[in-house]
């Protein structure tokens, strides 16, 4: 899908905490397909689960690829409350999923063909920015939208102040 550029510089809508989520496999056999393709597929169904339902709280994703073997997933979402919940929830795929991996570990059927992880940030307010320049809304602007750079700051430091004057405002108020 080819999205239009904003033109100028811009930085991203966020609000409050950004919670990301960074989640992946590597294949570590690449004769295994029948190891590590069926957690490939989890992954796109997964994720086609939750753009089906945005209530459950993905904002927005990105796929990567850090290698012909390393494949991974940067995700954006409301809230460490609503990604706890989804990854818990007994009508999602997330917990049918891990239960067959969790059953091939202890069976020992993973062989080591296919590795998988997760990592999770919370970014709290005041903890982080943004910059982009002439490009299409991208990793936590294509989340939450983008604004005019001039609304936050032209540089880091004052976008970085404007952050963290809200979170004191937000305080003493």
């Amino acid at each position: 899908m080819f999205r239009k550029p904003v033109m100028g510089k811009t930085t991203a809508a966020a609000e409050g905490d950004v919670v990301v989520l960074l989640i992946g496999m590597r294949v570590n056999h690449f004769w295994a397909v029948h190891q590590w393709v069926p957690v490939m597929l989890s992954m796109f169904r997964m994720l086609n689960e939750l753009a089906r339902n945005p209530s459950r709280g993905l904002l927005s994703r990105v796929l990567l690829t850090g290698s012909p073997r390393t494949y991974y997933v940067v995700q954006y979402w409301e809230s460490k409350e609503k990604l706890y919940a989804y990854a818990k929830s007994p009508e999602m795929f997330h917990h049918r999923a891990w239960a067959v991996v969790n059953r091939k570990d202890r069976a020992g059927k993973m062989r080591g063909h296919v590795g998988i992880w997760h990592e999770t940030y919370i970014a709290s307010k005041g903890s982080y920015e943004a910059i982009y320049a002439d490009m299409p809304p991208i990793g936590l602007a294509a989340a939450t939208g983008v604004l005019p750079l001039e609304k936050r700051g032209r540089y880091a430091a004052d976008r970085f102040a404007h952050r963290s004057a809200g979170a004191e405002a937000e305080k003493t108020g």
